[in-house]
């Protein structure tokens, strides 16, 4: 992490601890990195690769639309809810075992999930794949944290957060052009090869680390945080389908809320927790942690609905949407395997740094939303100035998370930062796209309210299908400048808190 007299260190408890356990650079480092970003590019890329295939997979596979969704779902879902757990477990029981472990999961969920003849056995494996996923997640980032000293840093985190874009933009057009010439089967199998090399580059290059004094197992804590994050995240994905104020989505969720209620209760009162909850007491953490789930849930959720707009208004398939937004992806990639947006990090200070970033990816969606063009040149444009934008904020958000942490704890807090980043974006999904089918509902013709989704709406139209587009492509607008404006609020209250803490750390 980037120290510097500016302010946008540690506050001082967390700098004495940092100070202490601070970590020297390891022979090798960028080459590690290397690795760690090619595992943590598989897992990410798995959460939008099968969007694709869906059409071929309800044919072949005879699934309905809930196998679709839990196909889609198990993944991310068994993700989110580990992540915590996956954090404490690199940190009490090496970081470089449980990043070897976690290949091994996703390898053998890839090679299930590629094999699977029907839709419960695709299912399976994808909650398979989620558990890996969710030891990779963690163990790359806290890994990378041992393995760079605090010069190097944050040009690591960098590029690091710019391969879970990369992972992001590329999934669809992956997906696309593996089904154009294979089987569907070949999505899952590309992964088992690359989970070799990463394999056995792991065992020869990754040192281990853990924490020396995490102590006993906290099977408590893990079975609570579990259990509530799952319930949490579940009820998130279903509201928008099933109802927010249906009884299963209500229920599910309270009980989740519940069980994050104990899981808090039992860590305090736990000789050995699973996460420290005096990280709370430091305004610092607070603030970068309010920030994960502010900026994910207005970028994550904007982004959703720009991929709508290119399918549904513009026509594109899937994979081409995803092709014509790898612009975005490429030009994070750039500026921070460059150097560039870590030099601009250092130089403005986390909290600026933030606030700029996010304050670009407003203005790039709301460009991309608002200026009316059939062509890519001003959607281009957009994609630059948002890809800009996230290449500073990205990165600096990260490392406010992790610098607030002592090192020897980087599992809990790379355990941390997924979290909030699974739920601020699981939430920016459902609320904006809350938002755009209530706007959609109430632009329709009385004679199609309720017809449900676009695609279902649009078949029931007959001679009104201009209609429906019109009133489809003008919610995504609405839906779309309602997540510009998160992005940006969001963006100024996490630079605004974390500038905050700052201040108060530095008056002692």
């Amino acid at each position: 992490m980037t120290l510097d007299p500016t302010g946008v260190g540690p506050a001082p408890a967390a700098s004495a601890d940092r100070a202490a356990t601070e970590p020297a650079a390891v022979p090798h480092r960028w080459l590690i990195l290397a690795v760690l970003c090619l595992a943590q590019l598989v897992v990410v890329l798995d959460n939008t690769v099968l969007t694709v295939a869906v059409p071929v997979l309800t044919v072949e596979l005879d699934a309905g639309t809930a196998d679709v969704q839990w196909m889609i779902n198990a993944y991310a879902l068994m993700l989110s809810g580990l992540l915590l757990t996956a954090g404490s477990a690199a940190d009490r029981y090496g970081r470089r075992r449980m990043l070897l472990a976690g290949l091994v999961l996703f390898g053998l969920g890839s090679a299930a999930a590629g094999l699977a003849r029907t839709a419960e056995q695709l299912i399976a494996a994808r909650a398979g794949m989620g558990v890996g996923g969710a030891l990779l997640a963690t163990a790359t980032l806290a890994v990378a944290m041992q393995v760079f000293d605090a010069a190097e840093r944050s040009r690591a985190i960098g590029i690091w957060a710019a391969t879970s874009a990369l992972g992001f933009a590329a999934g669809p057009p992956v997906g696309g052009f593996v089904l154009a010439h294979l089987p569907w089967g070949a999505i899952f199998l590309l992964n088992v090869p690359i989970v070799l090399v990463c394999l056995l580059a792991g065992r020869m290059l990754v040192p281990e680390s853990r924490d020396p004094a995490a102590g006993r197992l906290d099977l408590g804590g893990m079975t609570l945080s579990t259990a509530g994050l799952t319930a949490i995240v579940w009820a998130i994905i279903s509201g928008p389908e099933r109802g927010w104020t249906s009884a299963p989505v209500l229920g599910v969720g309270t009980a989740g809320a519940l069980l994050l209620v104990l899981f808090v209760g039992w860590e305090r009162r736990c000789a050995h927790p699973m996460l420290d909850m005096h990280f709370f007491r430091d305004r610092r953490f607070v603030g970068a942690v309010c920030g994960v789930v502010l900026i994910t849930f207005g970028a994550t959720g904007a982004l959703f609905l720009l991929t709508q707009q290119l399918q549904f208004v513009r026509g594109y398939p899937a994979w081409e949407a995803g092709l014509r937004m790898v612009p975005f992806a490429l030009s994070i990639v750039a500026l921070n395997v460059s150097g560039v947006a870590a030099l601009v990090i250092r130089r403005l200070g986390l909290p600026a740094a933030i606030a700029a970033g996010m304050t670009l990816l407003a203005g790039g969606l709301a460009l991309v939303t608002h200026v009316r063009s059939d062509g890519y040149g001003a959607l281009l444009a957009g994609l630059l100035v948002m890809g800009t934008g996230c290449a500073l904020a990205n990165p600096a958000i990260v490392e406010a998370v992790m610098s607030a942490i002592p090192t020897h704890k980087a599992g809990a807090g790379a355990g941390v930062d997924g979290t909030m980043t699974e739920v601020g974006s699981s939430l920016g999904v459902a609320v904006l796209g809350a938002v755009l089918n209530a706007r959609f509902g109430a632009l329709l013709p009385a004679a199609l309210a309720g017809a449900g989704s676009f695609p279902a709406t649009l078949a029931a139209a007959g001679p009104d299908r201009e209609v429906v587009t019109a009133a489809f492509a003008e919610a995504l607008r609405t839906g779309q400048t309602v997540g510009a404006a998160a992005v940006l609020v969001g963006g100024l209250v996490a630079a605004a808190l974390l500038w905050r803490a700052d201040r108060l750390a530095r008056r002692g």
